[in-house]
């Protein structure tokens, strides 16, 4: 075997996140995105001592898991939604069995006090299709030098995009604002802005939409290059304007639009940030409600891109919460660490003395205090800042840790003090199994033990999933 080689081999192991593997002889071929079962042809791309790695070429043979056919148009082709040959129910299966196989080579290993754990399975998520609130579509071209494109990367590039005007992950109104949108630029031939040679102008078109009102925040992400290319912009962004309001005035579009956005970005990553933001119509937030609170989303805010699953998700934080040892009788100081727009805070302020949220992106803790508010609570306290240093500035001891902290986990150096308060429990909510692997091992080092795990589906069709974990200290 060699780089480059054209091989044949059926998937044994199915590892967390979506990595199928056989033996080959003494080496394990490892195949990202190939389902356990199947039979693929597939090229070598890397090779090392005792390990390889290849690219599928084909399916030969479909996984027994595989028992229905995919309905989106572009299946295959899209990054993205590559369950789509799985029924729901297998692939929560197999979601599940990933994460409990991921878990429990950490909790079943010699040195654990977690061999008893609790696995709760997985929770579903109410709707498997318009299920996201949040889209981040990206302007360029489909193929090199092709015509203006608006939509996803395509499966295995960083440069081609597919336009998804017919994705079954967003609702209808969604798909009429990303053609009409690409519609408006191309027949202004605005370029994009191109990723490696740093040049154009249009950049990503991000969509939020309430399930609460129907109503869309929709926010135009470009580079400031407009006088490069002869072009003026504030007229140009009247009429973009314009546009949309009247696509809202039809009668095939059954939401409303709350608010239109321009934001300026001139990073050379790809990457949606604001250097520079303006609101062109409406107002700059829309507004959801979750277990009976209402929030303000703003446009960098965090919030999770499933509503229905979101619920689902905090439905079970809060139970373990309420089920764990410290029992929250309205004398407790709960930390909500990595709080986001403060949805689990003031979902804890009911039955808390004081709920303390952390979060490092400033307009979040703003739109988290402005929610706060709006839902009558009175005690809860947001802090802007990133965890590791703004968990210096609290004076309050917590008697219960609530972390949802982002994809690649707890800094090693913030989950030393947060191990250092000692609180009796700690709810761990977590984006990325593996990530929630690794900070488990040192919380078990720390003298905690593992009580409860659930999974939590929020994105169906792909292998993305969330889960919640109950930590009970044991001892010092």
């Amino acid at each position: 075997m060699k780089k480059g080689d054209v091989c044949e081999g059926i998937i044994e192991r199915y590892d967390f996140p979506n990595k199928g593997s056989f033996q080959v002889d003494e080496r394990k071929v490892t195949i990202k995105g190939a389902l356990p079962g199947q039979k693929v042809k597939y090229m070598v791309t890397k090779k090392k001592s005792g390990m390889a790695e290849g690219k599928v070429l084909e399916v030969l043979e479909r996984s027994p898991l595989e028992d229905v056919e995919p309905t989106c148009p572009y299946f295959g082709a899209c990054g993205g939604c590559a369950y789509q040959t799985m029924s729901y129910d297998n692939q929560l299966k197999l979601k599940a069995d990933m994460v409990k196989a991921l878990l429990d080579r950490v909790l079943l290993a010699e040195d654990s006090n977690s061999k008893d754990y609790e696995w709760e399975g997985i929770l579903g998520s109410p709707s498997q299709t318009a299920y996201r609130n949040k889209m981040e579509f990206t302007f360029g071209d489909a193929y090199k030098d092709g015509p203006l494109a608006l939509g996803l990367h395509q499966k295995g590039s960083f440069y081609d995009i597919l336009t998804v005007d017919g994705c079954e992950i967003i609702g209808a109104d969604w798909s009429r604002i990303l053609t009409a949108t690409l519609a408006f630029f191309s027949g202004r031939n605005v370029p994009f802005f191109h990723r490696m040679r740093h040049e154009g102008i249009l950049r990503n078109l991000v969509v939020r939409q309430s399930r609460a009102n129907g109503q869309f925040l929709i926010n135009l992400v470009t580079s400031t290059q407009w006088d490069t290319y002869g072009f003026d912009v504030k007229q140009l962004l009247q009429e973009f304007v314009e546009m949309l309001l009247e696509l809202e005035k039809s009668d095939a579009f059954t939401g409303s639009i709350a608010g239109i956005l321009y934001t300026e970005n001139d990073a050379l990553g790809d990457v949606v940030q604001s250097d520079r933001m303006e609101l062109l119509y409406g107002q700059d937030y829309i507004e959801e409600e979750i277990l009976g609170l209402k929030f303000k989303i703003s446009p960098f805010s965090f919030f999770q891109t499933n509503t229905g699953g979101c619920e689902v998700l905090y439905e079970k934080a809060r139970d373990y919460i309420m089920r764990g040892s410290v029992k929250l009788d309205g004398d407790k100081t709960v930390f909500d660490l990595y709080s986001g727009t403060g949805t689990i805070a003031q979902m804890m302020a009911a039955v808390s003395k004081k709920v303390i949220g952390i979060e490092i992106v400033e307009e979040a803790v703003e739109a988290a205090k402005e929610n706060a508010k709006a839902n009558g609570l009175s005690n809860c306290e947001f802090i802007a800042g990133d965890v590791l240093k703004a968990i210096d500035l609290v004076d309050e001891k917590p008697d219960l840790i609530i972390v949802d902290p982002p994809r690649d986990g707890i800094h090693p150096k913030a989950l030393e003090k947060i191990l250092a308060f000692g609180v009796d429990e700690i709810v761990y909510i977590s984006c990325k199994p593996t990530s929630l692997a690794r900070d488990l091992e040192t919380i078990i080092r720390r003298g905690y033990h593992v009580d409860k795990v659930c999974c939590v589906d929020q994105f169906p069709r792909t292998s993305h999933v969330e889960c919640v974990t109950l930590l009970q200290r044991k001892n010092t």
